[in-house]
């Protein structure tokens, strides 16, 4: 994917569920129009998650899923259902394919319990059109989802038989899936400066501002406003040369401190991640989350999750940073995991606390995901840069643009 295009998190996720050998590889490459996934007569040949970022008409930007069969066994089958059933986490709509011969099964109803137990929109796909089946088998599963107003097509991956009219379906539900929120844009007029701090160090991407700050820019450029970008170190001079208060300054939270000292207080301030939270939907939870640093003691864990995997550098803000600020803030010897990208534990009933990143890389149903694992495990939850305010002395002015994280001090 080239760097002008939609990011991941910004796509609808469209999974494809069902049985082994119900066709699912075979409808998602002719919904996707050309060769996503691996088919063949062989049950079980997808064997692992297979995601594709593209543009699918009518939709739209979207990543496309094609997911082992759900019904797959023995040890190693175990762990490819375990996978399936995580990529339901960030699943916006689901495509639930199912053999027209072999009917609707205890298989099927599993999963649509699923999907509505995560309120997750779906439609059926009966595949193989093509093939006579029996009456019997497809009467009974057009039954069923017509008894339960559930959407359902026939279609038939061989032959294109009713995929457009697929695609249209799917296109029907994605329209209430896509992001609702906006980054910043709702906070401006048109015409407003924004400041934007972000520090060019040994963990900034060569050539390239990091996808946070990329997205924030076009989200005020697309409010008509103007984005001012700056080293931490030129923003005193900067602010005293634009001739013009600006509506806020944004920062990369690793400089909060500095940053905070450097702004006046009659600016509003946040950061990067602050913002993400609250584009995400899980910002008053990362602000209530944040208290509980002052309740760690010798021994506590505290896992530290990033939405994505990268190279770690000498001194990465998850993997030596945190730890460092969250043990010299309490004075107690913590013990500090790392998870990345989509390995984030569902068991975290041994954690006192979880602090996740901005979750750039993460859809919006992805992060509220994790927050609600942590919240039903009563585990507090906050975020890198509502706790690096924290620590800094400085949440409640880095909240005070948002009333609803206000609330949660």
């Amino acid at each position: 994917m080239s760097l002008n295009s939609t990011p991941f998190a910004e796509r609808v996720h469209i999974g494809f569920f069902g049985k082994r050998n119900a066709g699912k590889s075979s409808v998602v490459n002719a919904v996707a129009g050309q060769e996503l996934a691996v088919v063949s007569e062989v049950s079980g040949t997808t064997t692992d998650p297979v995601q594709k970022a593209m543009e699918l008409l009518p939709v739209g930007p979207v990543v496309i899923i094609d997911t082992p069969g759900i019904d797959d066994e023995g040890a190693l089958g175990e762990l490819r259902v375990r996978k399936t059933r995580q990529i339901l986490n960030k699943t916006d709509v689901a495509v639930l394919v199912v053999d027209q011969a072999a009917g609707f099964t205890s298989v099927e109803q599993e999963l649509a319990g699923l999907f509505q137990e995560k309120g997750i929109p779906y439609l059926v796909a009966v595949n193989k059109a093509d093939l006579q089946g029996t009456k019997e088998a497809l009467e009974q599963t057009e039954g069923m989802w017509m008894e339960n107003g559930q959407q359902w097509i026939q279609v038939s991956a061989k032959t294109g038989f009713q995929i457009q009219e697929l695609k249209e379906r799917i296109a029907g539900l994605a329209v209430q899936e896509g992001p609702s929120r906006r980054i910043i844009g709702d906070l401006l007029h048109p015409g407003d400066f924004v400041v934007l701090v972000t520090p060019i160090d040994n963990a900034a991407p060569k050539g390239r501002l990091i996808l946070p700050q990329q997205q924030t820019i076009r989200d005020i450029l697309d409010s008509d406003a103007v984005a001012v970008t700056v080293k931490e170190n030129e923003l005193k001079g900067v602010l005293q040369q634009l001739g013009k208060k600006p509506a806020m300054v944004v920062t990369d939270s690793q400089v909060f401190a500095k940053v905070s000292a450097d702004t006046p207080k009659d600016l509003p301030l946040t950061s990067f991640s602050i913002l993400f939270a609250r584009y995400k939907g899980n910002l008053q939870a990362a602000v209530h989350g944040a208290a509980a640093i002052e309740l760690l003691e010798d021994g506590d864990k505290v896992l530290i999750s990033e939405g994505c995997t990268h190279h770690r550098q000498c001194d990465d803000i998850g993997s030596v940073k945190l730890p460092r600020w969250l043990k010299e803030y309490t004075n107690k010897q913590i013990q500090v995991s790392l998870s990345s990208g989509m390995e984030f534990p569902e068991d975290l009933s041994g954690y006192k606390l979880v602090v996740h990143c901005g979750g750039c890389m993460l859809n919006e149903r992805e992060m509220k995901y994790r927050v609600k694992c942590a919240m039903d495990q009563g585990v507090p939850m906050t975020n890198y840069g509502t706790a690096i305010a924290y620590m800094k002395g400085i949440l409640r002015r880095s909240v005070e643009l948002f009333p609803e994280a206000l609330r949660e001090l």
